[in-house]
């Protein structure tokens, strides 16, 4: 048999090419293990002359497919439609006739060593954003985070089931989403993501799904929707809650069918496209005051992790600090700031409205603030914030033991003192609204004879 294995290697210019021979497919596929010796930044694409034998030619193409080599071109001097159709259904990638196929031939082997390099360039990229995008950005070590971690980590190979991830804003969930993407087999495709509340509900249908030219007025030339963007990758839909009634459902089709149609269009594309959704919404509760699909909701709902609030995570808030302390640090180039007791214990007692985005912005303003020296805690909640912050951040003189009524008039009115006289804030910190804060201030201040019974 005089069937060869023809391995031949680019140049990244693609100018030239270096052949190397071997008789056999094993010998073959030495070659093809020790790329080095097609010098630096080379691809690969395979050959298979038939040297005039083209009657061997399947047999040869069975002993190289069963070798492990990638389909191979088939290379011949005869020209034979049922040959090249036969070699094409037994596996290989094309039949070429030489001479008259030379140009053919030639942009075959150039476009795939420029298909090898595009998918080396991705594999380099999913491996770094594997780095940048792992799981490690995510801290705390408090069970209820451990367990909403571990069920990420348990999606993460499942890269067609589609994932609802729940938590308050500032919880990670785009993290997390991030995380499950670039640590899965889609690492090397597209990540997209999209808020579904910070754009216009007459515009988001036109994002999603994309359009023809002349399908509205500026409609100036055809753009193809983010999901087609995410073919092969992952779909975001952050803040989905948001996404409008009549969208949903042209949502849930595409997702059931794998398939979108642009604004404009008689015809479908394809999609391959794994959705994660985010909330901050509880979207059970929608379902049953009808703000939200129940059958979408079931379709998203399939795998749901939780990410709980700051507030729930006991000292992963101080893990937090101490890295955002260091993160903050290398970036302004200042001393590193002292974290006394007193203000570890107000950032424990500390609500966290805003949860780890809050967290961070504290911690950015306190380094920037301290300039080098001790953490004071004006550093951390500057007055008046009007946010929650736990009871007990400074001391007061509030009355105990004492009657409930007495206990409720003095706090009224010593937080109103703790907001500079702002009644708004005072009531938020407090928890209730300003109309019963200012009712029990208007208890506090008559008389002790002239105050009503309960």
């Amino acid at each position: 048999m005089q069937s060869r294995l023809t391995v031949v290697a680019l140049s990244d210019s693609f100018e030239s090419f270096w052949p190397e021979l071997a008789r056999s497919a094993e010998a073959g596929l030495e070659v093809i293990s020790e790329p080095q010796r097609a010098g630096p930044g080379a691809a690969f694409a395979f050959l298979l002359a038939c040297g005039g034998a083209e009657d061997d030619a399947p047999d040869a193409l069975r002993q190289v497919l069963a070798a492990g080599c990638p389909a191979p071109a088939v290379v011949g001097a005869r020209a034979d439609h049922r040959l090249a159709v036969e070699l094409v259904r037994r596996g290989a990638a094309d039949y070429f006739v030489l001479p008259d196929d030379a140009d053919r031939l030639r942009d075959w082997v150039k476009d795939r060593a420029e298909a090898a390099k595009a998918q080396e360039a991705r594999a380099e990229l999913a491996e770094s954003s594997r780095r940048e995008f792992d799981f490690s950005r995510i801290i705390g070590r408090s069970p209820a985070m451990r367990e909403a971690l571990e069920k990420a980590a348990r999606i993460i190979p499942r890269d067609r089931a589609t994932v609802l991830i729940s938590g308050e804003t500032g919880t990670g969930k785009e993290l997390v989403a991030q995380a499950i993407h670039y640590n899965g087999p889609r690492a090397s495709a597209p990540f997209v993501e999209v808020n579904c509340s910070a754009i216009p509900a007459n515009l988001l249908e036109s994002e999603l799904f994309g359009y023809e030219r002349g399908a509205f007025t500026d409609a100036k030339r055809a753009k193809p929707g983010l999901l087609e963007a995410a073919n092969g990758g992952t779909l975001l839909l952050d803040e989905i809650a948001a996404m409008p009634l009549d969208l949903q459902g042209k949502i849930l089709k595409a997702l059931e069918e794998k398939r979108v149609r642009r604004l404009g269009s008689t015809a479908t594309t394809d999609v391959d496209v794994r959705i994660i959704a985010a909330t901050n919404t509880d979207l059970a509760s929608a379902v049953r005051t009808r703000a939200f699909r129940e059958d979408l909701y079931y379709r998203l709902s399939v795998f749901v992790i939780h990410l709980p609030p700051l507030r729930e995570r006991g000292d992963d808030i101080l893990l937090l600090v101490e890295h955002f302390l260091d993160l903050f640090t290398r970036e302004y180039g200042v001393l590193r700031p002292e974290l006394g007791s007193e203000v570890k214990r107000q950032l424990l007692l500390h609500r966290w409205p805003g949860n780890v985005r809050e967290l961070r912005n504290a911690i950015e303003r306190a380094v920037l603030l301290s300039d080098g020296g001790a953490i004071m805690p004006e550093h951390l909640f500057p007055e008046p914030t009007g946010v929650s912050l736990a009871p007990g951040r400074q001391q007061t003189g509030l009355p105990f033991p004492a009657p409930l009524r007495e206990i409720e008039d003095a706090a009224a009115t010593e937080m109103v003192k703790l907001c500079n006289g702002n009644k708004s804030a005072a009531a938020r910190r407090l928890g209730i609204s300003r109309t019963r804060l200012l009712r029990i201030l208007d208890h506090a201040n008559r008389e002790p004879g002239t105050r009503p019974g309960r």
